[in-house]
Order: C-alpha cells, then structure tokens, then sequence
C-alpha cells in the first residue's frame, strides 16, 4: 500500500477543510466516501466514490481519516472510527506543515491538526481528534479522545479535557483546568474553574445552562 494514499469519510464542510490540509501535508486522496445520496457528487474534485459499506475495499490500497464534523453530536465519527478499526484499517494521523508540533507531544490515531495551530512540548491528545485552525494546546495539556477543539481555542497549560469533548471557537481555558468528558463549551467562553460534570456551558466565567 502507498504510505500517502487516503480516503475521507464523510463529505461535508469539514471534509473540505481536511483536504486542504491533507494536499498541503502531501497525501494523494482517493476519494471521499458519504452517504447515498451524494454519490457521484464532488468536494473540492474529489469524487464521492461510496459510502461507508466500501471502507472493507480500501483496507489494503489506503488510509482512512473520518471527515464528519462534530458540532451537534460526536456519535457518527465515532461509528465510523469503529467500523473503520473493525475491519483492519489504518487510521492516519494528518499535520498540516504550517502548524507547529513539539516532537515531544503524542498525537493519537485519526487525528487531524489544522493551519497554524500550536501543539506545546508535553502535550497529549487520543484518538480521532480535531485541533482546528489556530487552536492553541499548550505544555502538558491532556485530551482525550473523540474531541474537537475548535477555531482559535486556547487550552493554557497543564489543562485537562475529556473524552467526546467540544471545546468552541475562541475559548480560553485556564492554567490547570479539567473539562469533565462529553461537555460541550461555547464559542467565546472562558473557562476558570474546573467543569467536573458532562453538559453545555457559555460564558465568561463559563456556567452550566444545559
């Protein structure tokens, strides 16, 4: 197998962001997989080849990397990180060039780190994350897997933050603060304490309003 071939799974606006990340870290992309009904269809050029009932065809011509995006509900990347693994794929783990990541931080399985983002000395992330544009993880941060830390996000040092967690654009997480797993933390927010229980928060200082 070509140690740079790729197939997307999932074809909506997310996917268009991780190709111009994938073209730009040199991956040669086979295609996009997504639903029926968008067979046929382009993103970016790349053709929708299938869904996901393919991914068994690809396990030895390619790698795979979830493109469903993870606003609303992380559920669907999950499933198909699932399916993916089930069948002996390999998920490959995307690093734009124009990011910065310390050679000593870990970055999981099936994740993605997107234009001008910094990942600090010490830092760790799991599998099928999102470090999205800009996004600031500094030293000795910890993040589980299954999360999304959006757009401009700074997550300070020495912070923690759990599994299926959506950090939104433009947050600022304390030194040394935890985000419990499967919580949601809305754009602009500033989080100065630390959020032991799963919900959405918003705010400055963010509180729990669901």
């Amino acid at each position: 197998m070509n140690h740079k071939n790729l197939l997307l799974v999932g074809g909506g606006g997310h996917c268009k962001s991780v190709i111009d990340v994938a073209e730009s870290a040199g991956w040669t992309i086979l295609g996009v997989l997504d639903i029926p009904a968008n067979v046929g269809r382009k993103v970016l050029g790349y053709s929708i080849i299938g869904t996901d009932e393919l991914i068994p065809e690809f396990v030895q011509k390619a790698w795979f990397l979830v493109t469903v995006g993870q606003i609303k509900d992380v559920g669907l990347r999950i499933k198909l990180h699932e399916k993916i693994r089930s069948v002996g794929g390999l998920l490959a783990t995307i690093i734009t060039p124009d990011a910065y990541v310390s050679r000593y931080s870990e970055i999981g399985k099936g994740t993605v780190v997107m234009h001008k983002a910094l990942v600090n000395a010490g830092a760790k992330m799991g599998i099928g994350c999102i470090i999205n544009t800009m996004a600031n993880i500094e030293h000795d941060v910890e993040i589980g897997d299954f999360c999304h830390i959006s757009t401009g996000a700074r997550v300070n040092g020495e912070c923690m933050i759990g599994d299926r967690t959506f950090i939104g654009s433009g947050v600022v997480l304390s030194n040394g603060v935890s985000v419990a797993s499967d919580c949601i933390v809305a754009g602009a927010s500033f989080v100065r304490k630390s959020i032991a229980q799963p919900g959405v928060y918003a705010g400055n200082p963010a509180i729990k309003y669901k």
